[in-house]
């Protein structure tokens, strides 16, 4: 059985509703929360007919689920993605934010890796081929500074995730370049 945890990657995120849908297989099993109602607390589990009606009646639910308030506002997030195209938008932000990356990453050797599908990436600090959590955390300091929130990660803390709504204002999401280009410049020695 095949099971897609769509949790983080789904609905437009990665520039497709799911991230399957980029690698042609279809899941047995595929989970659903956090972008699914737009901030509203709700979960979901979607799957072949043969495995979602095998438990017995109540053998399935979810702490979640169900909530009426939250099914709507999961209907209205589905219907914004389609109606403004946020799969395409997602895809074309991500571009244009990995394009940033890796100019950054051709004269700072600090970045060790950029990598992302759609609109979910990722900037990696290594330092003499350790881990660089320091860089990581310079950058995220001076990004703040100027208004630009980010979030380092990584089982090193050296990793920047990047996630911002995929309805941001294209004023506002050059801005968030520019203050990025700056930080990176300035925490990152060339």
């Amino acid at each position: 059985m095949l099971i897609a945890d769509e949790v983080q990657t789904g609905f437009a995120r990665t520039g497709k509703l799911f991230a399957m849908e980029h690698h042609g297989v279809e899941p047995d099993l595929v989970t659903m929360a956090k972008s699914l109602a737009g901030g509203m607390p709700l979960s979901a589990v979607c799957g072949r007919a043969r495995i979602m009606d095998a438990p017995a009646p109540g053998g399935l639910g979810g702490t979640y689920a169900a909530n009426l308030l939250s099914v709507a506002s999961a209907l209205a997030v589905l219907d914004v993605i389609q109606e403004e195209h946020l799969c395409d938008r997602s895809a074309a932000l991500g571009e244009r934010l990995m394009d940033r990356l890796n100019n950054a990453q051709r004269t700072n050797d600090r970045i060790a890796q950029v990598r992302g599908q759609g609109s979910m990436v990722a900037v990696e600090f290594r330092h003499a081929g350790q881990p660089d959590a320091a860089t990581a955390k310079a950058v995220q300091q001076r990004a703040h500074a100027q208004g630009l929130v980010l979030l380092t990660c990584g089982m090193h803390g050296n990793v920047i995730r990047f996630l911002y709504p995929l309805t941001i204002p294209d004023a506002q999401f050059e801005r968030a370049l520019d203050i990025l280009d700056a930080a990176l410049t300035e925490a990152v020695p060339a």
